[in-house]
């Protein structure tokens, strides 16, 4: 049939409560819809004029997706400080806080756009981006929806909030969020949604006039207790944590997503289960700086939902659920943990999704639901099937690269090249960006958390 194309040839995963594994199996779409999945004999033989793309025996899975990205750490790598950090509030003042001063338009966008090339890179077709540049504030998220288009993705933006450098800033972040939210309610595949940095940088005014002026069901992206530094500055300026503060606000229930979580009681877990909220894993960058990590069936066994994010670290989702997985194991050092939740992560990361678009079927592969594929190149070297596809995944599929990205319908990586997006040339481009960036990096001052 004219206008179809097909992914033949794979071990097909399609996700959802009622997964099934197709062995050499197909799937075929049209536009940006899926229109069929089986064997590879019965697809192709009903779709006998479509394009082809051969997964060469790799696993196709439904496209990725990131709850919580920093799309403006992609010029960080390689970056020096000048200085050592002893502590996470030393990460902030010497590294975070004066690189997202130091961002200009040209590197905002320049970061969006390495930052998806390398979403496409490891499949994922839709990341919620958690974003900052106070000198660069108004127009901010347009440019990263910019890119992001031009990239063929799908994606929910925020500008993080925050009085660090004055109310007048706060209020500036207000206002990019909630011009986003309103000029994107309707479009398909970029939508905004209200961001806060930390607690313990949101002073009381700000936060009522956010938990005021937020739209409803446009939701709230946080970071929460990611260190202990957050609850306890947070209690001695405000006389309350993280989450009771969200929840005076009116910004806490099914649409915020509390990125970290790592350092809240238990009382506070209950409080997050209690109203819908979404805590956010991120493994890796926990790891990196050295605050602990989250408790994942802990917090489950509160009655959170908990999902899967990467914290600017990169952009591997499947990494991201590795790294969960063996950080479970080591922490509660049961060398046969791991099976309770984690499996789950990156189908509550869908469900998520599903919450913000108008997709019912997003994150499945089932007849009429986004054309959102990724072909991880692991062919199964032993029996795979529905309950064991996780060890599949943590043990094979996570190091290995993806093949083919499609997005929408799109094809946006075709035999691991990428076809709307030139990494090469963004690279360099970057490299004659990121001096610039540095010496700006460099002449700002650590202005401290205090």
């Amino acid at each position: 049939m004219a206008g179809t194309t097909l992914i033949h040839n794979g071990v097909v995963v399609t996700g959802g409560d009622e997964s099934q594994v197709i062995a050499n199996g197909a799937v075929a779409w049209e536009n940006e819809r899926i229109v069929a999945v089986g064997p590879s004999a019965h697809v192709r033989r009903h779709y006998p004029d479509a394009t082809c793309l051969d997964a060469h025996g790799g696993l196709v899975i439904p496209g990725l997706v990131n709850l919580h990205h920093h799309f403006y750490s992609a010029l960080a790598r390689g970056l020096d400080s000048g200085s050592t950090p002893a502590s996470f509030g030393d990460v902030l003042d010497q590294l975070w806080w004066r690189l997202d001063r130091a961002l200009t338009p040209a590197t905002i966008r320049q970061s969006a756009l390495l930052a998806a090339a390398d979403c496409i890179r490891w499949g994922c077709t839709t990341v919620f981006d958690h974003h900052a540049s106070p000198s660069c504030v108004r127009g901010s998220l347009d440019l990263i929806a910019e890119s992001v288009e031009q990239a063929g993705l799908s994606a929910v933006l925020c500008y993080e909030v925050s009085d660090r450098n004055g109310h007048h800033e706060a209020l500036s972040g207000l206002d990019e969020n909630f011009d986003f939210i309103a000029r994107h309610r309707e479009h398909p595949r970029i939508r905004g949604m209200l961001g806060l940095h930390a607690s313990f940088t949101v002073s009381d005014q700000t936060l009522e006039e956010a938990g005021r002026a937020r739209p409803e069901g446009a939701g709230c992206h946080a970071h929460v207790a990611e260190d202990p530094l957050d609850v306890q500055a947070s209690k001695m300026a405000f006389a309350a944590g993280p989450v009771e503060r969200l929840l005076h606000a009116g910004l806490l229930d099914e649409w915020a997503l509390l990125a970290h979580g790592i350092h809240l009681a238990d009382e506070d877990l209950e409080t997050v289960a209690r109203y819908g909220a979404v805590l956010v894993h991120n493994p890796e960058s926990n790891a990196n700086n050295g605050v602990g990590r989250l408790d994942v069936e802990a917090a489950s066994g509160r009655g959170c939902t908990v999902g899967l994010g990467t914290d600017g670290m990169s952009s591997a989702m499947l990494r991201s659920l590795r790294a969960a997985f063996l950080a479970h194991r080591a922490g509660r050092r049961d060398p046969g943990g791991g099976f309770a939740v984690l499996p789950g992560l990156l189908e509550t990361n869908a469900a998520v999704a599903r919450r913000f678009f108008p997709e019912p079927r997003l994150g499945r592969i089932v007849a009429g639901a986004p054309a959102d594929l990724a072909v991880v190149d692991a062919p199964p070297p032993t029996p795979i099937a529905r309950d064991n596809v996780f060890g599949h995944l943590v043990y094979g599929a996570s190091e290995a690269p993806v093949r083919h990205t499609v997005a929408r319908g799109r094809v946006l990586l075709e035999d691991f090249r990428h076809t709307t997006l030139a990494p090469e040339e963004l690279a360099a481009r970057a490299r004659e960006l990121s001096p610039g960036l540095w010496k700006r990096f460099h002449a700002l001052k650590v202005r401290g958390t205090g």
